[in-house]
């Protein structure tokens, strides 16, 4: 049976921008912290490396009782058994991933425009990336920022989960939260700070008490 995607803080690996921590000590931290939710997001390693992180981190997150999500790699997500895959828009479509990962695992994509977010429901996704709705440094190469108008499009008139991104942190968290969304992701403000899992319970106190 398929698990649930908890509400409330998405915390997303990020080694490039931790201080130099791997990023099995950053998902400790994160874990140790009170995180429910952990995407492993990893662009600058080989498949094998991040199949060897992944095996490690989802077996702390079982210990910690936290939803584990594998980005892009279908392949690894399986491998070691994550309760959910994330997408992209370049990605292979929603329809043949759900072929490939079976009826349990969710499955969710990052979404840019209401055209996008519209063909995310119709073909099954199980939550949507809402983003990113400012400027972000922690992926190159990335879309322009869509801004709050699409995040209150999405709130309105999309029924399935959406996890807000990009550039999010401390000092525009409030103004996100206003909007209501299900999930607030924060990576480089949660990965690059002095004490990751200070962060992460402060991030948790402030969406939950929203």
């Amino acid at each position: 049976m398929k698990n649930k995607l908890p509400k409330g803080l998405y915390a997303i690996t990020a080694e490039n921008f931790s201080n130099g921590k791997d990023n099995i000590t950053v998902v400790k931290e994160m874990l140790d912290g009170g995180a429910k939710i952990i995407q492993y997001r990893e662009k600058f390693k080989n498949k094998l490396e991040k199949f060897k992180q992944c095996e490690i981190i989802r077996n702390l997150t079982l210990d910690y009782d936290c939803f584990f999500i594998v980005n892009d790699d279908i392949d690894i997500a399986l491998s070691v058994n994550s309760d959910g895959v994330h997408i992209g828009q370049d990605d292979l479509p929603i329809k043949k991933v759900r072929k490939i990962v079976g009826s349990d695992m969710v499955i969710g994509l990052s979404t840019h425009s209401t055209i996008q977010a519209q063909k995310a429901v119709e073909n099954g996704a199980d939550y949507i990336g809402v983003g990113p709705i400012f400027h972000t440094f922690t992926k190159e190469n990335g879309v322009q920022p869509v801004g709050l108008n699409y995040l209150d499009y999405c709130v309105k008139n999309i029924k399935i989960p959406k996890i807000v991104i990009g550039g999010i942190k401390f000092s525009n968290l409030e103004e996100i939260l206003k909007h209501h969304p299900e999930n607030i992701c924060m990576v480089s403000e949660i990965t690059s700070s002095n004490s990751i899992s200070e962060t992460v319970k402060k991030a948790r106190e402030v969406i939950d008490e929203s």
